[in-house]
């Protein structure tokens, strides 16, 4: 006599539901590819320019000044940067649109980083920092600004010093 159960011939059999591993099984591929098109867009967002870039005519006309860097943590553990300080239109012409090259460098006076962005200009400082686009408050001939770049990771070769900012790109009205 066995202690065993036997399936008898005559027992019907259940059908795996296979509809609750097929949907975890989507949301998991929806989830990868958002984090992919959100990191491929992270690497548009910044760019290298060659240093011997020629700046434009008018970039001569903005003067950056009281630059400050800070760090801070971001959701995902890691740390960002910013860089935040004041420009002035000592020009003739309105800004909307202004590019900025930043050059981090290495201990061995090297650049370290490359990072071209455009620029932003600090709306609110209350309850925290919130930057818009130089076209949603265009520069004025005489005024003054405060402007914010943003960097999601610097080299860990950069030297710690402060980097070499240059407007390359300027659209005046």
């Amino acid at each position: 006599m066995s202690i065993g159960h036997e399936l008898d011939s005559t027992t019907p059999q259940r059908e795996r539901n296979w509809l609750p591993l097929v949907i975890a099984a989507g949301i998991v591929a929806l989830v990868l590819s958002a984090v992919l098109l959100i990191q491929q867009h992270g690497r548009h967002a910044t760019q290298a320019t060659p240093i011997s870039a020629i700046p434009d005519a008018y970039s001569s006309s903005l003067v950056l000044s009281n630059l400050k860097m800070s760090e801070s943590e971001n959701l995902a553990g890691g740390k960002v940067t910013y860089l935040d300080g004041q420009i002035a239109n000592r020009g003739a012409n309105t800004v909307s649109a202004i590019t900025a090259q930043v050059l981090f460098h290495s201990f061995a006076h090297e650049v370290a980083q490359n990072e071209t962005q455009a620029l932003k200009l600090i709306r609110t400082r209350e309850p925290y920092i919130d930057v818009e686009p130089v076209s949603a408050a265009p520069i004025k001939p005489g005024e003054q600004k405060e402007f914010r770049l943003i960097f999601d990771a610097v080299s860990p070769d950069w030297d710690g010093a402060y980097p070499e900012v240059r407007v390359l790109r300027v659209t005046v009205r």
